[in-house]
């Protein structure tokens, strides 16, 4: 199936979870993801400001920073479809860009090396068990990814799971995928 039309039904099954669904599940998430000994020892997370209808990643943030640990979001670059991860400590250093994103406010935020971000959140629509993904159709994270070397999650619904995807030679799969129902380690999957 082409990726547009695995995107396009994928979000409308996610659009039509009840937000008392889409919360309890967000919430199940989080706490799977804060069992993750990868997450235990980071010290810094790269997180999108996740968006309706993506699992809630602003519980998350908050839970980082309670933890000591260091936040950093992505500004994305349209020239050149880039991005690179700021730091920021506070929601009022967030701006509301292109398409309703919240992206990091340049003026009062740090950037941060992709080699200095101990764990990233990869945002996506489609997945299967062995990591790779369908995002929103921009391709900065595969630009990103093909950076970076640290470790790799995916927060994810169930309904978001698929048993194949079109693979194109520049995706790169994230390292496990966290679900409301389980934790996959992507990487066995692909051994």
């Amino acid at each position: 199936m082409e990726k547009a039309v695995l995107r396009k039904s994928v979000i409308g099954q996610m659009n039509e979870l009840a937000k008392s669904e889409h919360a309890s599940k967000s919430s199940a998430i989080l706490e799977k993801l804060l069992e993750d000994p990868d997450f235990q020892q980071a010290e810094s997370i790269g997180v999108t400001i996740s968006r309706w209808p993506e699992v809630d990643t602003m519980p998350l943030i908050e839970t980082c920073w309670r933890l000591g640990k260091k936040v950093a979001a992505p500004k994305c670059f349209a020239k050149g479809r880039t991005m690179d991860f700021r730091l920021f400590d506070s929601f009022e250093q967030l701006e509301v860009v292109y398409m309703d994103l919240k992206e990091p406010i340049e003026a009062s935020t740090q950037p941060i090396g992709a080699d200095s971000i101990d764990l990233l959140i990869v945002p996506g629509v489609v997945f299967t068990e062995s990591g790779y993904r369908i995002g929103f159709g921009g391709g900065y994270y595969d630009r990103y990814l093909s950076g970076y070397s640290g470790n790799t999650r995916s927060l994810a619904f169930e309904l978001q799971l698929a048993t194949g995807l079109p693979i194109e030679s520049h995706d790169i799969p994230v390292d496990g995928i966290i679900t409301e129902k389980r934790t996959i380690d992507a990487k066995a999957v692909r051994a």
